[in-house]
């Protein structure tokens, strides 16, 4: 499981790799496996939706086994199907990169991060430093 401690240094992370890039401010949401709310943060100058976006992201891959970046492109071969699922996903599914399952030590996920503000691609990266440095492992 997740810690709130590992949750924390995740989003400090990601944040850290936000500034190194210069990103616009980002939000973070980190879930456990059952897609609850471990933690999350906004940076000044985030939009009110942030929560949702990132939730949705952690959330959507959670859902499905597999990261934001894949039902992305899932959304561009099954349009119909992600509109469906989106409904019925707790947090919404977004399909655009920056949501990242967890895994712990035999590949089991054991959570996700979801990160947002800038475009998907930075997001992405943002998710995986953070992980990364709270020694965790991604999907």
């Amino acid at each position: 499981m997740i810690t709130l401690d590992q949750a924390n240094s995740i989003i400090a992370a990601a944040f850290a790799k936000g500034a190194e890039l210069k990103l616009k401010p980002l939000s973070v949401a980190v879930l456990d496996a059952g897609g609850h709310a471990i933690a999350f943060q906004r940076q000044d100058g985030s939009s009110t939706l942030r929560f949702a976006i990132a939730a949705g992201k952690a959330g959507g891959a959670l859902a499905l086994g597999m990261s934001s970046r894949r039902i992305a492109d899932m959304a561009a071969e099954r349009p119909s199907f992600v509109a469906a699922i989106n409904g019925v996903s707790p947090q919404g599914i977004i399909p655009a990169a920056g949501g990242i399952i967890i895994v712990d030590g035999d590949s089991r996920p054991i959570g996700a991060v979801g990160v947002t503000g800038d475009t998907s691609d930075n997001d992405e990266l943002c998710a995986l430093a953070g992980i990364a440095a709270a020694g965790l492992r991604a999907a």
